[in-house]
């Protein structure tokens, strides 16, 4: 399911969700778009069965009041090296859509798997994906380099390049999956009428047409993951935000995310581990080692930031003022800033 984050409202109807249901064969049993989280849950609650395993392109787990929740942050840590990365989730932003899914399916008997522990047997099971951790972390879809640019526009080019740049790379990821119906597991993309249209037509250049189609392209890729993590768990796939707290009912927010082996936290090249000294006009000082930082407020003017790498090399860093540092969207990297200081505390995990 690739689900319209906004619910909409009274004056504006909520975006397209497009979805996607397959078999263990590969075999498009449904697929097509609904409006509105009652549509989606109809159209879940008529075709699901106990066995049934669902993938949802959307936040479904959302506890914190600000920035990115440490899934996302992860998905930036993994995948950035192939321009993959995630936008920050939090409470205080106005889509919650799958946090209302969430609900329904669970007052319908669905319910949410974080990835952590074991199925439960006996009731269709949902989870939170992102196609384009799956588009990278599956090597099947052969972007080994970098993810295909078939969303976000090159700010470079001019919006008719834009655009025809934008179809082009959508086709040629079409290209690609239509040859999953001979992989493990399967996708047989030309088995319905309404994916068989995916092979057939080219991407359109208009906006509206053009992410019509994005909708049910992404949704058959989310499906395709669900079936990747059903049949080979933890082999092809890997957990992230597995280290979260929990919700107040006990959730934890993960990615179920297709991982390449150096994708894999276990499997990733180390960074320096980290250490950080904070040297301050009033004569005090706070270190932090390993790859946390925490600055208090109470050391008044900052002059110098030195960060000691495992290897023994130090950095140096002027400051001349209060230090202000800040994680990137990219989950992987720091930016420093003078102004007021204030107390920050981060487990980034940053190299």
């Amino acid at each position: 399911m690739d689900l319209a984050w906004g619910e909409g409202n009274e004056r504006k109807a909520a975006n397209e969700t497009g979805l996607v249901m397959i078999d263990d064969a590969g075999i498009v049993l449904d697929a097509g778009w609904v409006r509105g989280i009652d549509a989606v849950v109809s159209w879940l609650t008529a075709r699901a069965t106990s066995s049934s395993l669902i993938a949802v392109d959307a936040p479904l787990v959302v506890s914190n009041a600000t920035g990115m929740r440490d899934c996302e942050r992860e998905v930036g840590r993994a995948y950035g090296r192939w321009q993959v990365s995630a936008n920050a989730t939090n409470l205080g932003r106005g889509w919650q859509a799958g946090i209302s899914l969430r609900d329904r399916l669970e007052e319908a008997g669905f319910r949410y798997w974080s990835g952590l522990g074991a199925r439960e047997p006996s009731s269709a099971t949902f989870f939170e994906c992102y196609p384009y951790t799956t588009l990278v972390g599956a090597s099947e879809f052969g972007y080994d380099d970098e993810r295909p640019r078939y969303k976000r526009m090159v700010s470079t080019m001019t919006p008719a390049e834009r655009r025809e740049f934008r179809a082009r790379e959508c086709d040629e990821l079409i290209r690609r999956f239509a040859g999953f119906r001979d992989s493990d597991p399967p996708i047989d993309l030309a088995s319905h009428t309404l994916t068989q249209t995916l092979l057939d037509e080219h991407s359109p250049l208009a906006d509206i047409p053009y992410k019509h189609r994005e909708d049910l392209l992404d949704a058959a890729i989310a499906a395709w993951t669900s079936a990747l993590w059903g049949r080979f768990g933890m082999e092809r796939c890997q957990v992230l935000g597995a280290g979260s707290e929990p919700d107040d009912e006990g959730r934890v927010a993960t990615i179920i995310a297709p991982a390449r082996p150096e994708q894999r936290k276990s499997g990733r090249p180390g960074g320096k581990r980290i250490s950080h000294r904070v040297h301050s006009s009033m004569g005090r000082t706070a270190t932090s080692s390993a790859l946390k930082l925490h600055i208090d407020a109470d050391l008044g003017r900052v002059d110098t930031l030195e960060i000691q790498t495992s290897t023994g090399e130090v950095l140096s860093f002027p400051v001349n003022g209060k230090l202000h540092l800040r994680l990137n969207d990219d989950g992987r990297t720091l930016r420093a800033e003078t102004g007021a200081l204030t107390p920050l505390a981060t487990d980034s995990g940053c190299v």
